[in-house]
């Protein structure tokens, strides 16, 4: 969405202009130019007709900004009960006066300013022929055009004019009331999550939408903003400028382009910072040549970024798919709109819309991969954690998660006064299976073990690994006698048959120790207390449970 970029720019900033005149039209037209400028008198009386020389395309496109003449006429006579206006489609700054037949005063209309027409939509300036028009009679037009922005010419009735009025009103208000919306959900998300890819993707679009609302009039419908910012025919180039630096640190930030891609990240930002001085460069010079390398500039920019989502795309990088979704319709409608803007072909009315409704599809592929990739980090943050909170060779918690877990159970046993007990075991004779089999058989015993010690407790227990062949067993809301049952569980389900390693039977048991907490006892002194009883099975014998009694405070005598 970004792109319109530089779209529209072409430095002859006209964002939606067409050159191809709408279907319905009354008459086809033929417009001619009048390369002098000769004194008016003598173009309005028709003594200089035959020096208009015929354009191809029915087009007024000036590249200079020099105001020229242009004759208008039709193929065939116009009825008055047709109520014809010729319209002018999309004409960005241009200021237009119009010698229509019947009149002697020129009538001037403009999309901003004083020479306003409020009663037609920013769709075009719009010039009612009263008196109808006939056949192979002229139509002067005198046309200032300091953005070079190309018009489209059509002799539409008043009907018809209306109703594509009503049209592009609905479109406008659409496309540009996505954009903006975008633009702050954008903003929203940047704000709460603190991902500076959503800044960048907002700046963006509020760029885009004021490039649109400046050059093709929309403005106008906030009185005191089009006072300000709308006669200002440079405006949108300093939004072109904003969107293509914004965009580019946009989608190189968000391909890593600086990193994984140094070289081609090199010749995007070269081409960036041209592009802005050829853009910025039209306010000093009138050189046909200005516009013509800008727009080169442009379109070697929107290659590296296609170049640089298909290499992501080779890459299996998930970016590079979203962009390569979101630029590759902008990379066809940039070519299209170069082109018009350059005078070589007559874009298709359709491109009205279609450049700010390719932007806002852009726009929602972008933050939906922006939140793909967040939602990717969550993901490698959360395996991360769960990684470090499960003791890889065992399934069981790790040691700092079991810890956590018998502190945070110990003040919830204090706090709600409900008992608690832990069973602590291990392996009885683990250090003779490592050193006569190899740790790799004593690894898949501990395995073993802990898999048939899991499947023996509730699902609320908790079993991690304290280290070496020692597990520990956090039992909520159980008392010692019920502790001692699950201990006795946990030695049975060892020992009552051996364990069969690489065709290699071991017969295995467990000592365990078993406490259960005291009122006002830590989990260190838990700890300590069941660390005494498991060494205390071990000096019995071993393959048994030992089990300690709280520890009660009684009085002294008296």
């Amino acid at each position: 969405m970004l792109f319109l970029l530089l779209p529209g720019v072409v430095l002859a900033i006209a964002d939606e202009s067409r050159s191809a005149p709408p279907t319905g039209t009354l008459a086809h037209v033929t417009v001619s130019r009048l390369d002098p400028e000769p004194d008016a008198a003598g173009v309005i009386g028709g003594a200089l007709d035959a020096e208009f020389a015929p354009v191809v395309g029915g087009t007024i496109h000036e590249f200079t900004p020099r105001p020229r003449w242009w004759k208008i006429t039709a193929d065939r006579s116009v009825s008055a009960k047709e109520h014809p206006q010729l319209v002018l489609h999309s004409p960005g700054h241009n200021t237009v006066e119009a010698w229509l037949p019947g009149s002697s005063e020129p009538v001037t209309r403009a999309l901003l300013g004083p020479h306003a027409d409020q009663g037609f939509s920013s769709r075009g300036l719009v010039f009612p022929i009263p008196s109808g028009l006939p056949a192979g009679t002229p139509i002067y037009v005198h046309v200032h055009s300091p953005d070079s922005t190309p018009m489209a010419v059509s002799i539409e009735s008043l009907r018809d004019v209306h109703r594509a009025d009503l049209s592009h009103v609905a479109w406008r208000a659409l496309l540009l009331g996505g954009l903006a919306l975008m633009a702050l959900l954008a903003l929203g998300f940047w704000v709460g999550i603190g991902e500076r890819g959503y800044a960048y993707l907002s700046l963006s679009m509020l760029a885009q939408v004021g490039f649109f609302a400046t050059h093709s009039g929309d403005i106008r419908r906030v009185p005191a903003l089009a006072a300000q910012l709308g006669d200002d025919w440079r405006l949108p180039r300093l939004f072109v400028v904003a969107v293509a630096v914004f965009s580019v640190v946009f989608l190189t930030r968000y391909m890593e382009m600086r990193d994984r891609q140094p070289k081609l990240w090199n010749m995007l930002l070269g081409c960036t910072v041209l592009f802005a001085l050829f853009a910025l460069g039209t306010w000093l010079s009138e050189a046909y040549w200005v516009p013509v390398v800008g727009n080169l500039i442009l379109l070697l920019g929107a290659a590296l970024i296609l170049v640089a989502a298909v290499h992501g795309c080779l890459q299996r990088r998930r970016s590079g798919y979203f962009v390569l979704a979101a630029w590759l319709p902008m990379m066809v409608l940039l070519i299209v709109r170069v082109g018009e803007t350059s005078g070589l072909w007559a874009g298709p009315p359709w491109l009205m819309h279609a450049l700010p409704g390719a932007l806002l599809l852009a726009g929602l592929v972008f933050m939906i991969g922006l939140s793909d990739t967040l939602q990717q980090l969550r993901r490698d943050r959360d395996r991360a954690s769960r990684l470090a909170s499960v003791d890889v060779l065992t399934g069981a918690m790790s040691r700092p998660a079991i810890q956590n877990r018998l502190k945070a159970c110990v003040e919830e046993s204090h706090r709600r006064r409900i008992p608690l007990s832990v069973v602590f075991f291990d392996i009885d004779r683990f250090k003779r299976i490592n050193d006569e089999y190899g740790h790799g058989i004593g690894d898949s015993c501990l395995k073993i073990i802990a898999l048939r010690t899991r499947n023996r407790l509730r699902t609320y227990d908790s079993l991690g690994r304290w280290g070496g062949d020692e597990l520990l067993v956090v039992l909520p809301d159980t008392h010692l006698e019920e502790a001692m049952g699950v201990a006795e569980n946990l030695r049975s389900a060892v020992n009552c048959r051996p364990l069969s390693i690489d065709g290699h039977l071991f017969d295995a048991s467990l000592s365990l120790g078993v406490a259960e907490l005291a009122e006002g006892e830590s989990a260190a002194q838990l700890l300590d207390r069941v660390d005494a009883a498991l060494y205390a099975s071990k000096a019995a014998g071993r393959d048994r449970v030992t089990g300690r009694v709280p520890v009660v405070a009684t009085a002294e005598p008296a």
